[in-house]
């Protein structure tokens, strides 16, 4: 008797351990490109690692979609297992790994309903949990793929990039922002909107940057019911956790998850980079 869904997704979405083990979900890592190999997102590199290689490395690392091989052996196995899959994946906007999973659960026919997120990190874990939830219910696989690919449109994301030096040479950001940037000592805060990153205000110093984010959280509070918030770091857990104090003192029925940013996105917004997600509702 085949297992009813399997969960697909890659490895910019932070997920918890227990959940990992108490669900079916399956994680494809992204791969990490320095001068001296390539390291699978998550397996080979762990994001702590990853800050002390991007310091003695003479160039910043390039980062790079999943291989079509990984997606076809897990879908091949999945096949065994289950009568269908639903995959979550980082928005497609931003890597090619959508529409390599798409083609790999084309190539093995496998029954894959394919779900652009539009987002990165921890939101992809929590639009998963939204469908398993649902699959509970009892609803079809295509269903709830359908209802998921709506979900980007609840969340808000606030992104304060540890290095824009680094940023820059991934390719992030254009000459001209990056320059004027460094010149002036100016914070962006950067958001993923619809798919794609864009600048959402420049501020001068960091600590007016966390607080224009807490703002927008007080404004989400107001108009929405917000319960779960995430602050996501690049290796800088004592300001995350500073952060974390500030929201909890402030509202006492929103659950805080404090966690890494993934060594794919590490790659491109650096150590030092703090982020603010949630949910409206």
């Amino acid at each position: 008797m085949k297992k009813k869904i399997a969960w697909v997704t890659d490895s910019t979405a932070l997920i918890p351990e227990h959940i990992l083990e108490e669900h079916d979900i399956y994680v494809v890592p992204l791969e990490i490109i320095f001068e001296d190999g390539t390291y699978e997102d998550g397996i080979d590199l762990a994001p702590e690692e990853l800050y002390q290689k991007i310091v003695q490395a003479n160039y910043a690392p390039k980062t790079s979609q999943p291989s079509i091989g990984k997606f076809v052996t897990l879908y091949e196995r999945l096949k065994e297992e289950y009568e269908c899959a639903i995959a979550v994946h980082l928005s497609s906007d931003l890597s090619g790994t959508y529409n390599t999973s798409a083609t790999a659960a084309k190539l093995v026919e496998f029954p894959v309903e394919l779900v652009d997120s539009k987002l990165m990190s921890y939101p992809i874990t929590s639009i998963i949990l939204n469908g398993i939830e649902q699959a509970k219910e009892g609803k079809s696989y295509q269903e709830i793929a359908a209802s998921l690919r709506e979900e980007y449109k609840k969340y808000e994301n606030y992104i304060l990039v540890g290095s824009l030096d680094q940023f820059y040479k991934g390719g992030r950001m254009t000459g001209l922002q990056y320059f004027i940037g460094n010149l002036l000592q100016i914070k962006p805060i950067f958001q993923i909107k619809d798919g794609l990153f864009g600048v959402y205000e420049k501020v001068r110093t960091e600590g007016k940057a966390v607080k224009r984010m807490l703002e927008q959280l007080e404004n989400a509070k107001q108009n929405y019911s917000v319960k779960h918030v995430q602050i996501l770091h690049g290796n800088v857990l004592e300001k995350a956790l500073e952060l974390k104090e500030k929201i909890q003192s402030k509202y006492s029925d929103v659950e805080v998850l404090v966690g890494p940013i993934s060594s794919t996105i590490g790659a491109h917004a650096g150590m030092g980079t703090l982020a603010l997600a949630w949910r409206n509702e």
